[in-house]
């Protein structure tokens, strides 16, 4: 494993249309990243932003399981700080889905900041 610490960010603008609260959605393609052998990265924060007329929940996958959800109310924005919460090692996938009410529409705005080390 490295001294140095590299950023990486899950970020961008996306357009959504809801699948419910129950069905995952992919965001954009899909925001993924997966862990390069030898490191570890940890999340730091997570900043979003929500255009439309409902509540909205950004779900933070760690191997296909939800491990942190960020509701993000509607024309609303959040912020939360998550230094030191957790290590995610070589070899996990991260993900960001969506869950949305069934036919809600609208633009998220994500930025999930990470650190590898």
């Amino acid at each position: 494993m490295s001294d140095a610490s590299t950023p990486r960010f899950l970020q961008g603008i996306f357009e959504f249309e809801g699948q419910g609260f129950d069905d995952l959605a992919e965001i954009g393609g899909g925001l993924t990243i997966t862990v390069p052998d030898g490191s570890t990265i940890q999340a730091v924060y997570f900043r979003g932003g929500n255009s439309g007329d409902d509540m909205i929940t950004v779900v933070l996958m760690h191997n296909g399981e939800p491990v942190r959800y960020f509701p993000i109310g509607a024309k609303a924005g959040t912020h939360v700080p998550l230094r030191l919460v957790e290590d995610f090692l070589e070899g996990s996938t991260l993900e960001l889905r969506l869950a949305a009410p069934k036919a809600a529409t609208g633009s998220v705005v994500i930025d999930l900041g990470l650190v590898e080390f």
